[in-house]
């Protein structure tokens, strides 16, 4: 077996992760809040949060005067913590930076922990091993799913980088062989507070086939001690559940556990039905330019397979086995999310710090003869190498002839946003990165491996803020701002008591930015029916029902496709302000019941009132 190398020297050690928060700082943290919240679901934490602050109620968050039971309540408590600081109005206008910052945070902190295991355990033949460790965690933080999700204010990343921390901690435990058992288990706990069971569940899909294919279960079992280990994890997200449950009873039990969890995984919610092999693609995407590398480092790691059910590839000493270990975390999540009946391409998330070593220890050995550590015949290698390099080409030439297939984009919701995209030059900065990421590779390809990937990854870092951070503002100002001033309109013009509606495109951003209970309703009849029935019948904090002859009009954001539906036309609403596709109304609700009444005369009936777990 081979033999690990010495950790790399403190003082190394220190300016590699100086380095690597310097570049996580800047892919994450930099003018995080200077665009909105992005719609639909970012809105929904960040309020819950921010209720959570104001209202001193820390156990179950609560949006637009609803009870939320979608997910544990750490990245609440995380959000929250900021929104309790003062100032808001200065440093967080947008509501982007309490919201986004612990998603941030959470993926600047997975890449110095890949970093630094790195740092203390290379692994061998990994030379230079300070460079290895750097490529690891910029291959976790470039890839596309990291980026989108580490800068907005959800669940995920926090998740992802809790998993990715418990994974880490236990197989630095396993090769350490001495020293304490037990880091790993309280963090899976913070994990199972940040999503639910799952982490439990993905945990042990690592452990049990890493410890098979090491041949050495009963080492893993000795070193990690998972009975003592999940008492811990209990201690650390029971009373959560248990408090939760107790005060919330059988509605936080049948949508928590029922819905968000085992409906999840057994049935498929929110129409979000794909084919069995969705990750696949989301594999290969994920991943870009580096996708060769990943599959090169997942073959390798894994090795050849052998029939013998005992020992199904040669094992590996326990502090050489990092590679391995990635692979087992990587195909876990696959094998997982795949037996899902609901996937999302979010779900992948926790498979990319994997990715991120797989694709750094892909590159331990190097791809050209001029490289002392590259083996006598590495065709698959070479292969990889020069395939990568191709993609990163192939991208440049996609987004260089950007004015060919940007006018194709149809998105009711910014209709403008292609003509912006093409006369603000917004995407040859991409171009121009994947261009340079692409030449540098080559010109260093007879350098060792790991020092032509971060020559290669380091103009893709670049990408971020010179191309991404543009066009995200760009799409802010088409699709947020035209809410947030429909929100500031509602401010200026709402009445005492005057209840606040949204019909057809709905957006949770509308309840953050106006802080007042919204009715949304969608675009069919049928929701002029349920919003004048509700009006009258629906109670929940914030919003009292009342008759039309105690509150007699009600503002109604409403956007252009949806004015223009025939049961939506001749009401005489007193528009009182427009931006972009949004009409904010007055409606006077006598009349809003005279058109109920002639669309329940031909069948239409209200249904608000039937049970929608994810209502808001």
């Amino acid at each position: 077996m081979a033999t690990p190398i010495k950790p790399v020297a403190r003082r190394s050690r220190r300016f590699a992760l100086l380095a690597v928060l310097a570049l996580g700082l800047l892919l994450f943290v930099w003018r995080l809040g200077s665009t909105g919240l992005v719609d639909e679901t970012p809105p929904l934490f960040a309020a819950s949060a921010r209720a959570m602050a104001e209202s001193g109620d820390w156990l179950i968050p609560h949006v637009n005067g609803l009870p939320r039971y979608d997910k544990p309540p750490l990245v609440y408590w995380l959000m929250g913590a900021l929104y309790a600081l003062p100032g808001q109005a200065r440093w967080n206008p947008l509501g982007t930076w309490a919201s986004s910052l612990p998603s941030a945070l959470a993926s600047v902190a997975v890449m110095l922990l890949l970093c630094d295991t790195l740092l203390r355990r290379p692994q061998p033949v990994a030379r230079p091993p300070l460079v290895v460790a750097v490529t690891a965690a910029l291959a976790f933080a470039l890839s596309p799913l990291v980026i989108l999700w580490g800068r907005i204010g959800v669940s995920d990343a926090v998740f992802s980088a809790l998993l990715a921390a418990s994974l880490l901690l236990a197989w630095r435990t396993y090769a350490a062989g001495v020293g304490p058992w037990w880091p790993a288990w309280p963090v899976l706990g913070l994990a199972v507070l940040a999503k639910g069971p799952v982490a439990v569940v993905l945990f042990a899909l690592t452990l049990l086939p890493f410890g098979w294919l090491q041949a050495d279960l009963a080492g893993l079992w000795r070193r990690l001690r998972p009975v003592t280990g999940l008492v811990l994890t209990t201690l650390v997200a029971l009373p959560w559940y248990g408090l939760a449950l107790l005060r919330e009873g059988r509605p936080y039990w049948d949508s928590f556990f029922g819905y968000h969890n085992l409906q999840r995984f057994t049935a498929v919610v929110n129409d979000h039905l794909q084919p069995w092999w969705f990750f696949a693609p989301v594999l290969v995407v994920a991943s870009l330019p580096a996708t060769p590398l990943l599959l090169l480092g997942l073959a390798r790691a894994i090795g050849p397979l052998s029939l013998s059910w005992r020992r199904p590839v040669e094992p590996r000493s326990a502090a050489a086995s990092l590679d391995r270990f990635a692979a087992c975390w990587l195909l876990a999540v696959l094998l997982f999310f795949t037996l899902a009946a609901t996937k999302l391409p979010s779900y992948w998330l926790p498979a990319t710090p994997a990715a991120g070593l797989l694709i750094a220890l892909a590159c331990r050995t190097g791809f050209s003869s001029g490289d002392p550590s590259t083996p006598p015949d590495d065709r698959a290698g070479r292969l990889a190498w020069r395939l990568t390099l191709l993609l990163a080409l192939l991208l440049a030439g996609v987004f260089a002839l950007a004015p060919l297939w940007v006018p194709l984009i149809n998105d009711p919701e910014m209709p403008t946003l292609p003509a912006e995209l093409l006369a603000g030059r917004l995407l040859v900065p991409a171009a121009l990165c994947l261009a340079a990421a692409a030449l540098v590779g080559w010109i260093l390809r007879r350098r060792p491996a790991p020092i032509a990937l971060l020559a290669l990854q380091l103009p893709l870092a670049l990408f971020v803020p010179t191309a991404l951070l543009p066009c995200w503002s760009l799409g802010d100002q088409v699709r947020g701002l035209p809410v947030r001033r429909m929100a500031e309109a509602i401010g200026r013009t709402a009445q005492p008591g005057e209840p606040l509606a949204m019909v057809g495109i709905l957006k949770p951003s509308l309840h953050y930015y106006s802080r007042r209970v919204v009715i949304y309703e969608g675009r069919w009849a049928g929701g002029l029916v349920n919003l004048a029935d509700r009006l009258r019948r629906e109670d929940r904090e914030g919003q009292r029902p009342s008759p039309a002859a105690q509150q007699p009009t009600v503002l109604v954001v409403i956007d252009a496709t949806t004015a223009a539906e025939p049961y939506w036309q001749g009401l005489a609403p007193q528009e009182l302000a427009r931006a972009g596709l949004y009409r904010l109304w007055r409606l006077d609700r006598g009349r809003l019941e005279a058109r109920e009444a002639s669309l329940r005369a031909a069948g239409q009936g209200p249904d608000w009132y039937r049970p929608v777990p994810e209502r808001y």
